[in-house]
């Protein structure tokens, strides 16, 4: 096999200066992240007694640092980006979809309140823009960008494209998931079965890429067809595991979207039904 020493120092992280210089470079802006979050925790649990800052909040971040931290500063990036194109795409489905959902769901209007008026602002600036729907087209808009291959190989050839692809998958990410958490509401916001409907295009969307790396017979990406081959995968078998990789992901979180979203209209229905039978009681 080609490459034994160099695959194994990559596996156990022994990089060279160069991706060192990178990998701190990602974790920076994560410790400011970090570093905010949990100063307004702590500020938001000390004004509202827990309200809307509880255990559940902050297990979602540290949830969510943890998978980015997988994502940029650990062997995965090496092995991605030096050997397996499988291992890239998994990298790709923890910064565009995983961490997202996750940060996202450790907010809350409590949290979020200094920055709500500005955000109301921009959304007051966007117009039209400011859709639901806008978010499906940064996803899907972005997440095709990037994986047609000379994109994908520019991102491959330079560091600085690199991380402007993953900054791009983030916040595609964070777009596409915004109006269906929403840790502050939207103007315009997604009801009854558009919300499926919502859900679907951008999952179902994205799994079809999936499906067609998954059949393909063509290596797509030139880099991938050069590096050295490890654990007996083809470059075409390690570019079919990556596509089944994207299209399993996103239908899965499609699924556990719609659980949580049916438990959702559950309680707020129950909640409804209660507030309508107190509203007859003292009418009676």
């Amino acid at each position: 096999m080609i490459g034994d020493e160099s695959v194994t120092a990559s596996l156990l992280g022994v990089a060279a200066h160069p991706r060192l210089h990178w990998d701190l470079l990602a974790l920076a802006p994560i410790g400011v992240l970090v570093a905010i979050y949990v100063r307004r925790f702590r500020s938001a649990r000390a004004q509202e007694g827990g309200r809307g800052a509880g255990a559940a909040r902050a297990s979602a971040f540290a949830a969510g640092v943890l998978v980015l931290i997988a994502a940029l500063a650990t062997p995965l990036d090496g092995l991605g980006e030096d050997y397996l194109f499988s291992a890239h795409m998994l990298q790709h489905v923890l910064l565009g979809d995983i961490a997202p959902i996750l940060l996202l769901l450790s907010l809350s209007r409590v949290i979020m309140r200094p920055v709500t008026r500005r955000l109301l602002r921009l959304e007051r600036a966007l117009g039209p823009l400011a859709s639901p729907w806008t978010g499906i087209v940064i996803w899907l808009g972005l997440m095709y960008l990037w994986h047609l291959p000379v994109m994908y190989e520019a991102a491959l050839a330079s560091p600085v494209v690199h991380l402007l692809e993953h900054a791009c998958f983030f916040g595609a990410g964070i777009a596409v998931w915004w109006p269906l958490v929403a840790p502050v509401p939207m103007r315009r916001r997604l009801a009854g079965l558009w919300i499926i409907a919502y859900i679907g295009i951008a999952k179902f969307g994205l799994a079809a890429l999936g499906l067609y790396l998954t059949w393909s017979s063509d290596v797509l990406y030139d880099h991938y067809a050069q590096v050295p081959r490890i654990w007996g995968l083809s470059a075409i078998d390690d570019q079919n595991a990556g596509g089944a990789i994207m299209m399993v992901e996103q239908s899965l979180t499609f699924m556990i979207a719609l659980v949580v979203l049916f438990g959702r209209m559950l309680v707020q229905s129950e909640a409804d039904e209660l507030r309508r039978e107190r509203l007859e009681e003292r009418a009676a």
